[in-house]
């Protein structure tokens, strides 16, 4: 397929021509990959179909359904609460009447300020049986983002309670209506309300980062939402005898998902903060409360598994999915070690404006080839596209921009029309398909198989060659001394002021270390040689305790610390100048590098230096000491010892 992009009206449209066809439903999988999703079965069986028509009404009408058929089933525990289906709707009606007593029966934002507990998913349900949208707040945002959100969403009404009422009156400052939902008392009418509501209403605005640092809210309707349950219900067989756990934030689209993944299946959801109860007590509330099926970041998997001693079992657990970051060869194999043959993985690749896009399933006999794992086969009513630069769709087996083709895709933006305009695109055929552009790097293979690269704006240009940070990181997670890995390009600072931006950037690795001491410098490089290319080996190597953490548990690329110029860990140790012309070339290296010191056997690549820097030395060398060394007498002698002879040697000659 072509995509080639054309102004209509002054907008980007895209034109298409068919070349090829892509597998594009889960009945084209490879047979490995059905072999596992035949099996995904809870041992109950009690699987019911989510069919496609039901994907055309609305959330509350799907849920009432699953209270009249388990009205006494447990829906939700957490620490402080637990309630069964008929419970909830009830505290759900209550929170909707509180609303349509104060607001109009007419569709509007209405922001949520509450605690990660029962209570917010009642107010949930409630806000959207009353036809309204959900803009979840976290109640530890910063008070300039909160603030940014609830001015963005025009909302005209804020639903809290006690524990956040100080901070709502702040926020809102009078010009907005509150409902302390602790004080909705319980005489309240608590029958269900039986709006009519289109599949096209909207039902949430979640807000992500925003390129500009504003916050952008993205917008769901009824119908993209019980889509994406139809699709997980469908693949993975989520039946009323699972039992989900919720680990984020709920203002998160991974949390949306999980609810409802979980209430509109008659299935249970347990709730685990982990901000209160650490990650050192995850593993047994999983086990306690008998997960079958986890959902996380794929760092947060990472934590779970240092936590293990070796000795947990997991004979409920039927599914890990991770979402959200790369999954890495390694973590694979930490699935293949800790839990059982009957429990599958699952690495889906999404987005909060198109949901999953793609799922790869592992079981303990799956192979993975390669330094990344696969993000996987066909979604049902998802077409990816790989685009070039120029809006033309690459072949197999090149690198392009995933573009995702469905009905399902959310309808934009909050008040960002060409934002809006420019990531979603009219399908060329008609129809009511879209394409969103998803700012994502992938690959694919000629079997329907998509690889995820990274962000398309963290691909960089090192001397020239772009990079994807993605496959430097999973080369590092090849090591297997390796627990953690990020790769980012900074602006190098020894860059010459006469040069643009952009020109003097290096690669800069953050790692965490599974043994102590950490691998030395030379272990690293002399690791990726065998797999990268000289420019995407990175120029510093830094290593951390922990990555740092957004509040929804993937790593925090912008909290992460501009590295120290001092000498780096390597294999050989520090040897001090015993020479003039040693001291001298010592000096010229560190001043080059930026360095506090540089030993006499250090090499001067290890050191992080590259092609650009050898010309800047040499040049140094040759004027200082009155010789006339070509470039390539670096590469011969790497180290301040042995380029000493040769500078030796040149004044004798």
């Amino acid at each position: 397929v072509n995509i080639i992009p054309v102004l209509v009206d002054g907008c980007l449209s895209v034109r298409q021509q068919h070349m090829t066809n892509i597998p594009t439903a889960i009945s084209d999988l490879p047979p490995e990959q059905q072999a596992i999703r035949d099996k995904c079965f809870h041992p109950t069986g009690k699987f019911i179909e989510f069919k496609k028509e039901e994907v055309e009404q609305s959330i509350p009408e799907r849920f009432e359904q699953m209270v009249r058929l388990y009205p006494d089933r447990l829906a939700v525990k957490t620490k402080n609460h637990t309630f069964t289906y008929n419970q909830l709707n009830k505290a759900a009606n209550r929170v909707a009447h509180a609303i349509l007593a104060k607001r109009e029966k007419r569709a509007e934002p209405i922001v949520l300020l509450l605690e990660n507990d029962a209570p917010m998913i009642a107010a949930i349900l409630g806000v959207l049986k009353a036809g309204k949208t959900c803009v979840p707040m976290d109640p530890f945002f910063p008070l300039e983002r909160s603030g940014s959100i609830l001015e963005d969403s025009q909302a005209g009404l804020l639903v809290t309670d006690n524990q956040n009422l100080s901070l709502s009156n702040e926020l809102t400052r009078n010009a907005r209506q509150v409902i302390n939902i602790d004080e909705i008392g319980a005489s309240l009418c608590d029958e269900n309300l039986n709006l009519s509501m289109s599949p096209d209403a909207l039902s949430f605005i979640l807000y992500t980062s925003g390129s500009t640092g504003e916050p952008k809210g993205v917008i769901q309707n009824h119908r993209t939402t019980l889509h994406r349950i139809m699709n997980y219900t469908n693949s993975f067989h989520f039946s009323v005898e699972d039992r989900f756990c919720l680990l984020v934030s709920f203002n998160f689209s991974a949390a949306v998902t999980n609810i409802f993944r979980a209430l509109l299946n008659g299935a249970t959801l347990c709730t685990f903060n982990l901000k209160e109860e650490g990650l050192a007590n995850l593993a047994c509330w999983l086990i306690q409360e008998e997960i079958t099926a986890y959902y996380s970041a794929t760092t947060v998997f990472r934590h779970l598994i240092d936590s293990l001693t070796n000795d947990e079992q997991f004979p409920k657990l039927r599914l890990v999915g991770l979402a959200g970051e790369p999954v890495a060869v390694s973590d694979v194999q930490l699935y293949k070690k800790h839990f059982s043959p009957d429990c599958i993985l699952v690495n889906t690749l999404g987005s909060t404006e198109a949901g999953s896009l793609r799922h790869y399933l592992v079981h303990k006999k799956t192979p993975i080839t390669g330094s990344i794992v696969p993000a996987g086969y066909a979604v049902e009513d998802t077409e990816i596209l790989l685009l070039d630069d120029a809006g033309k769709e690459v072949g197999f087996n090149q690198v392009g921009e995933i573009a995702v083709k469905s009905r399902y895709l959310s309808p934009g933006y909050l008040n960002k029309p060409d934002l809006t305009k420019t990531v979603y695109l009219p399908d060329p055929e008609g129809g009511e398909k879209r394409i969103h552009l998803t700012g994502d790097l992938g690959r694919m293979t000629a079997d329907g198989c998509l690889y995820h690269l990274g962000r398309k704006d963290l691909q960089v240009k090192i001397k020239g060659n772009r990079v994807e940070v993605g496959e430097v990181e999973m080369a590092l997670l090849g090591l297997g001394s390796v627990k953690e890995a990020v790769v980012v390009a900074r602006e190098d600072e020894q860059r010459d002021p006469s040069t643009p931006l952009g020109t003097g950037s290096r690669l800069v690795a953050y790692l965490v270390s599974v043994t102590q001491p950490s691998p030395t410098i030379s272990e690293l490089r002399n690791f990726l040689k065998e797999k990268l290319p000289d420019y995407m080996i990175p120029s510093a190597f830094v290593f951390l305790e922990a990555l740092p953490l957004t509040p929804n548990g993937k790593v925090d690329r912008h909290a992460l610390p501009v590295p120290e110029r001092v000498r780096p860990e390597l294999e050989v140790g520090f040897v001090a100048p015993r020479t003039h012309v040693e001291d001298r070339l010592m000096r010229f290296w560190a001043e080059t590098l930026g360095l506090d010191k540089v030993g006499i056997h250090d090499n001067f690549f290890e050191l992080g230096a590259n092609s650009l820097l050898v010309t800047q030395v040499i040049s140094r060398i040759n004027d200082a000491f009155n010789v006339d060394l070509s470039p390539q007498i670096l590469y011969e002698t790497p180290t301040v010892a042995e380029l000493a002879i040769a500078v030796m040697q040149g004044q004798a000659e």
